[in-house]
């Protein structure tokens, strides 16, 4: 069962999504705070597997609330729900450590999936989802800007990043790529080493930053 935590601040909002996860048979809503200092309190002690967490809060935004948990090592692995209007919180809130991000007007097949592929090690982030998160990328180099990679991505490399930027698992990659799991393991870990970065969602980040995508 994967076990999720609401951060949201509208309390008919907060309720639709408890509705809608509660029609899925493998996750529960665990609790949900209205802003970010009940999150703060709340999220460490229940240990989600899940945290599904509205970019904009009363009090401190999401980022923040983000960048406080992942301080304390308590950052649980992380959805942000955003609109087309979020473009600069969200790239600073992947890149403070969210794994990924839903808008607000999915469907419910989707923010199922998404929650899934979270829980599971994975990443959900679709590069192509606006123009202007591509253009707040590069208005925003020197957030994720480090040593250049001291080796160019190869062919196949760059195909799994691609792959890993449309929300693919390894698994699925693997399937794909018609090669074994460990095989993408280590062009992921390849991928990470040449762009500098420690996890998927910063490797997508990393790629949109340099035009690999």
């Amino acid at each position: 069962m994967i076990r999720v935590f609401l951060v949201e601040d509208h309390a008919i909002v907060r309720e639709g999504l408890s509705n809608l996860l509660a029609l899925s048979t493998d996750m529960e809503v665990i609790g949900a705070a209205a802003s970010a200092a009940e999150a703060l309190t709340q999220v460490p002690a229940v240990k989600p597997d899940v945290l599904l967490l509205d970019i904009k809060l009363p009090d401190l935004n999401g980022v923040e609330l983000i960048r406080r948990l992942q301080a304390r090592t308590e950052l649980p692995p992380t959805l942000i729900l955003t609109t087309f209007e979020d473009d600069e919180l969200l790239f600073e809130g992947l890149s403070a450590g969210a794994r990924g991000y839903l808008l607000k007007d999915i469907g419910l097949e989707e923010l199922l999936a998404a929650i899934r592929e979270i829980a599971r090690g994975g990443s959900y982030v679709k590069p192509a989802v606006t123009e202007r998160l591509l253009q707040a990328v590069r208005k925003r180099e020197d957030v994720l800007r480090s040593e250049q990679p001291q080796m160019p991505l190869t062919e196949r490399e760059t195909h799994v990043l691609r792959l890993l930027a449309s929300g693919y698992s390894n698994r699925e990659i693997a399937l794909a790529l018609v090669v074994s799991v460990g095989t993408v393991k280590n062009h992921v870990s390849s991928i990470l080493g040449k762009l500098g970065v420690r996890d998927r969602t910063r490797a997508v980040l990393r790629g949109l930053q340099d035009g690999l995508l």
